[in-house]
């Protein structure tokens, strides 16, 4: 009986949802990612010193575009090539001034290793139909639906404007 109560338990209870995640801005606010919830979000671990930097402009087009439907987030790190040197203030400018990026950015933070942001570690450990694991490099993207759940997972090479995004907003 106790097996079967548990079980139904476990059965009624939410889906894994990042509602319940806090980021810090790149300005030292705090962004409850609760706010969020019934859009889409994009989130991109970024940096300013990579090929796939370019990426930045695709990311502010695909946030503006689709503005209704999802929400991008990038996510400065300097974990891969040490492609990512500025403190928050100069990757802000950075980013306003060669891309025009309007769309939030979190402050400087770690993807991997021991020191990983704990939304990151929830990211990479979470089940989806893609794969699971440690970020590879910059501009890995996650795409969370309407309910908070992560739904799919894609390389650095996968352009923020291709359809294997595009499709699913």
């Amino acid at each position: 009986m106790k097996i079967m109560a548990l079980f139904l338990a476990m059965m009624l209870m939410p889906a894994a949802a990042i509602y319940h995640f806090k980021v810090t801005s790149i300005d030292g606010d705090k962004i409850n990612l609760s706010k969020y919830k019934g859009k889409k979000i994009l989130i991109v671990n970024t940096a300013s010193k990579c090929g796939f930097t370019k990426q930045y402009a695709e990311l502010e087009k695909l946030a503006q575009q689709y503005k209704d439907k999802v929400v991008v987030i990038g996510f400065p790190a300097n974990n891969f090539g040490g492609q990512e040197p500025g403190e928050n203030l100069t990757i802000k400018e950075f980013c306003q001034k060669n891309y025009g990026v309007t769309f939030p950015l979190s402050q400087k933070i770690s993807v991997k290793g021991d020191d990983i942001d704990p939304l990151f570690k929830y990211l990479t450990t979470a089940d989806n139909p893609d794969f699971t694991g440690e970020i590879k490099w910059n501009f890995e993207k996650f795409l969370i639906d309407e309910n908070g759940k992560l739904i799919h997972r894609f390389r650095s090479k996968v352009t923020p404007l291709s359809e294997e995004i595009t499709k699913y907003l």
